[in-house]
């Protein structure tokens, strides 16, 4: 089921990416503005490079903004285990306490 559910949801998508890639074809010039370098690309891998670059640099973004937040997560765990630790050993103590007969009714 989870996979025809995925491929119901990206074969549209891909199918849209290749009519995108067909029909947008034609040879684009780019240059750097204080050289003379130019080269030529189809509009279609310039558009495809752009976004995919853009992901990925969206994505290391969202990961590096994340990097506190994992950490403060990581100690987080530790201290919880730490203290789980603690709890275990103090169940392991014996008791003082006498165990106090019940009650007479």
């Amino acid at each position: 089921m989870k996979n025809i559910l995925r491929f119901v949801l990206i074969a549209p998508a891909l199918l849209v990416l290749v009519l995108f890639v067909v029909t947008n074809r034609a040879p684009v010039r780019l240059g750097l503005w204080p050289t003379d370098y130019t080269f030529s690309l189809p509009l279609s891998v310039l558009v495809l490079g752009a976004a995919g670059l853009a992901f990925l640099v969206g994505g290391l973004l969202v990961w590096f903004g994340t990097l506190r937040l994992r950490r403060e997560l990581r100690r987080a765990a530790d201290q919880i285990r730490g203290l789980e630790e603690r709890v275990q050993a103090l169940k392991a103590l014996p008791s003082n306490n006498p165990v106090l007969p019940p009650p007479n009714a």
